[in-house]
């Protein structure tokens, strides 16, 4: 009963609510036929047909569609009092939690753009992001630093007597833009050529995705795969899992307690999931996953094996690709094994090219050039373009990931993938994550160095032990020099290792902890 008379009263509000032309002679939100929408509205509607259905959780907090819609609407006026509208930039700098996603919803109801930017930039960062995407607003950050610029702390809430009616529609012409281009250099911004027009009854099909669904994200809500994705999926009416910092054993509560059909992984979380005990892994019901779909980072092989022979290969999917959107494939867990360490299959123009510019035949390392398909959502000229990442083709089409050129390490003349090396450290039980460095060596010009992180509880590994172990899985010159052990994690919440900071950083402190592996 209790149910029904929400369920009017939410109606009753939306009746108010300023539609547009085709939707006037319709009662409510929930009455107006299936159409595209706007993200802002898409919300409203999603409300309308079941406020009380379950949309977004994290930790012991859940928010029903009516809360997160009225919460957003709320928050949109708030907003507009500051002078927020249509099109405007506005920069949202937020831990992943609710509040992103009820700030971003509120700013697509004004119509404006959203600009996710890590909440972890330095200042100069932050500075050089806020000069080139020059937003009117900044949500997230102290006001002191952003001087000349309006700026709302993380912990800003609206007035509590402001409507949460909703709001007319508003289209933003640009719905979002992304950064990219942290892991190997200062952040660029990425302006999408797409509105923020949806329809909420058609799901992304690519993806696998479904209206009415249960997916789990642990990403960090900036990141650009986990802001489109959560943010699409709750316009497409999903209950919306999220994890404000990722557990093993928490996210296999989580699919457990909340029957997760869908789920998307980074490489590390998914060794970190295989790194619980069996018995303790295998003690959860995960039977309602239907797909888990990773990206963000490669792979190692031992992971994506492990993985296809505990769920099965059809739940198995990985994605290539990156922000700036030049190209991108795709690999189910079937193909994978046909074609093993491969990311998928090319699209069609794509090359690969030796230092000179010359393209290779299959099976030669060389740098991946694709050619953006015409009317592609940034704009680009149908010419190649490159991400920076290496690989190959085999003589089937298939990709297959070496590392980026500016990774690479270039040691007494041989050519050194940090990748490779990564792979086989992170194979040793107890390790977490590796990353590989070339650092200043007089003799060689360069020499590996590895920087190893370690599960919690392990001690530092006897470096002995890791250089018998690397002995067997590495020709004996593509075994790092020297290693360090470490706790903190190497890899940021989109599971992206900075190999230019962590350089820098061994470039201006001593070498002492270092342990030698030949």
């Amino acid at each position: 009963m209790e149910r029904r008379q929400a369920g009017r009263e939410s109606r009753a509000r939306i009746t108010e609510a300023r539609l547009g032309p085709r939707e006037r002679s319709f009662m409510t939100i929930a009455d107006m036929p299936a159409r595209q929408m706007s993200m802002g509205l898409a919300l409203s509607w999603q409300a309308a047909r079941d406020p009380n259905r379950p949309a977004l959780t994290m930790g012991k907090k859940t928010y029903s569609r009516g809360e997160l819609d009225r919460a957003a609407n709320r928050l949109a006026r708030a907003l507009a009092k500051l002078g927020v509208r249509k099109d405007d930039r506005v920069a949202v700098i937020l831990p992943t939690g609710p509040k992103h996603q009820i700030t971003s919803f509120a700013l697509w109801k004004l119509g404006a753009l959203v600009m996710p930017l890590p909440p972890k930039l330095v200042d100069q960062e932050l500075k050089h992001l806020a000069e080139v995407g020059d937003p009117k607003l900044v949500i997230g950050v102290d006001p002191a630093r952003m001087p000349g610029r309006i700026a709302l702390p993380a912990d800003f809430e609206p007035d509590p007597t402001l409507s949460d009616d909703p709001l007319p529609e508003a289209v933003s012409t640009i719905w979002k833009a992304s950064t990219s281009g942290g892991s190997t250099g200062m952040p660029k911004l990425l302006f999408e050529r797409t509105s923020s027009l949806i329809d909420p009854t058609q799901a992304l099909e690519l993806l696998r995705m479904r209206t009415d669904d249960v997916i789990l994200h642990p990403a960090g809500a900036y990141h650009n795969a986990s802001f489109s994705q959560t943010n699409w999926a709750l316009c497409w009416g999903n209950h919306v899992i999220l994890m404000e910092r990722f557990d093993a054993l928490e996210w296999l509560r989580l699919v457990e307690r909340y029957r997760v059909r869908w789920a998307y992984l980074v490489p590390t979380m998914m060794s970190r999931i295989l790194g619980l005990p069996e018995d303790v892994r295998k003690g959860f019901d995960v039977s309602s996953l239907e797909l888990v779909i990773h990206m963000a980072a490669p792979c190692p092989s031992w992971v994506k094996a492990a993985w296809i022979e505990w769920m099965g290969p059809e739940k198995i999917w990985e994605i290539y690709a990156g922000t700036e959107g030049f190209g991108a494939t795709m690999i189910t867990g079937g193909e994978w094994l046909l074609h093993r360490g491969s990311v998928g299959k090319a699209p069609p123009r794509t090359e690969i090219r030796g230092e000179d510019g010359a393209v290779l035949p299959s099976g030669e390392i060389g740098t991946i050039y694709f050619y953006p398909a015409a009317g592609n959502i940034y704009g680009y000229p149908e010419e190649a373009m490159t991400y920076g990442d290496m690989g190959w083709l085999d003589a089937d089409g298939y990709l297959y990931l070496a590392d980026r050129r500016t990774d690479m390490i270039l040691t007494g003349g041989v050519n050194l993938y940090p990748l490779e090396m990564e792979s086989a450290i992170e194979q040793f039980p107890g390790v977490v994550s590796a990353a590989v460095i070339g650092l200043p060596d007089p003799d060689l010009g360069a020499k590996a160095h590895a920087i190893v992180e370690m599960a919690p509880g392990h001690a530092a590994l006897a470096p002995a032990a890791l250089a018998t172990f690397l002995a067997t899985q590495l020709s004996h010159h593509k075994i790092p020099y020297t290693c360090e052990f470490v706790s903190e994690p190497l890899r940021d919440d989109a599971g992206k290792i900075r190999r230019r900071r962590l350089r820098e950083e061994r470039l201006t402190s001593s070498r002492a902890g270092y342990h030698n592996l030949r």
